[in-house]
């Protein structure tokens, strides 16, 4: 299938898209390690009434435009059949640990790279060499032959509606009552608690939920790169939004990396998913010049080099093995009511809260 817009007004998109994202990241401090730390450390439950609240809206919004028909769920990478139980919990252990190690998640790392932050520069080169072993180097032979051998068949998908229905609930009561019970409750939820601050929980959560919203709608609905033949489960068909776009902030890291190192092959092309990473370094950038919060920043010392190196590493094979960051399975991911995205998610903020707990 062709785009239906052309390849570069697709690209533009995805910038824009994760420039919104980077810029809202900036100002809000939107950060799932920083929201897992406030309630450890002090109790406070702001911002992770802001990262579920975007959890949510993100939920609502994706199905609303699968009910349209402007998108099918159905065929995203996250709705597989095979449900790789051991990937999950390894990965989400990995990247959870990582994650307070190295200070924040992918996205919140591409976000600090825009206010000056050269330590993120760091975590970004190690967590995109790390992603790229993992995905197609020595650490990719584990996951394959290890990590993805244990899993769980579900002929109907794994997705929490396919489930319902397996259980004899007719089709449409079990994706709006799935739909309804996990995104309406967790908005529902998020809005009651007078706790939220306007200026920010108000803006990241929603802000950040549409923008993923948007990426499913480009993506799914607006055009069609080559890309995407990889990461959709049946390559004739139209992709549904945002497999490796806006969505997941690891494996683009590794290829803007693998860009900007074979630049001069010209079988290499810019994808949606390096827009995503330049556009949210650039959007989280202007905010910060805009403001002028932009600031230097470099590592404290030889303990903080090492925690943030090893960290990265965590989060580069956490990310792929367990099949997305707490942007890619946490947000776009639960956003198909999968059962995997929901099971990494849970994983990683557990392994966050423990290591947040011991100071770590």
């Amino acid at each position: 299938m062709e785009a239906a817009v052309s390849p570069n007004t697709i690209l533009w998109l995805a910038f824009a898209a994760a420039f919104v994202c980077g810029a809202i990241g900036q100002k809000t401090h939107f950060c799932t390690m920083g929201a897992v730390s406030d309630i450890v450390n002090m109790g406070d439950w702001s911002r992770m009434r802001m990262w579920l609240l975007a959890i949510g809206v993100a939920i609502l919004g994706s199905a609303a435009l699968h009910a349209a028909e402007l998108i099918d769920l159905g065929k995203s990478i996250y709705r597989t059949p095979n449900f790789t139980w051991l990937s999950y919990i390894v990965g989400g252990m990995s990247f959870g640990i990582g994650m307070v190690l190295a200070s924040g998640c992918g996205s919140k790392t591409l976000i600090r790279i825009g206010s000056g932050n050269l330590k993120s520069v760091v975590v970004f080169l190690v967590l995109g060499v790390v992603a790229y072993m993992t995905m197609r180097g020595v650490f990719g032979v584990f996951r394959v032959t290890v990590l993805e051998k244990a899993a769980l068949t579900f002929p109907g998908g794994q997705d929490l509606p396919a489930l319902l229905m397996a259980a004899g609930v007719d089709a449409k009561l079990a994706f709006w009552a799935a739909v309804l019970a996990i995104g309406g409750g967790l908005t529902a939820f998020c809005l009651l608690k007078r706790l939220l601050d306007p200026s920010t929980n108000l803006l990241g959560g929603p802000g950040t939920g549409l923008a993923i919203v948007a990426a499913w709608y480009v993506s799914g609905h607006l055009g069609y790169l080559a890309e995407h033949r990889k990461r959709w489960k049946k390559p004739s068909s139209p992709p549904t939004a945002g497999a490796h776009g806006v969505a997941d902030l690891r494996r683009p890291q590794a290829y803007t990396l693998e860009l900007l190192m074979l630049w001069s092959d010209t079988s290499r092309k810019m994808t949606f998913a390096i827009a995503t990473v330049l556009g949210v370094i650039a959007g989280s950038g202007a905010w910060a010049l805009v403001t002028r919060s932009f600031r230097w920043e470099g590592f404290a010392s030889v303990e903080d080099t090492a925690s943030h190196l090893i960290g990265a590493a965590l989060m580069g094979f956490g990310g792929v093995v367990a099949m997305g960051c707490t942007v890619g399975q946490g947000i776009t991911g639960f956003s198909t009511l999968a059962l995997g995205p929901i099971v990494t998610f849970a994983i990683v903020g557990a392994a966050a809260t423990s290591n947040s707990s011991t100071g770590e």
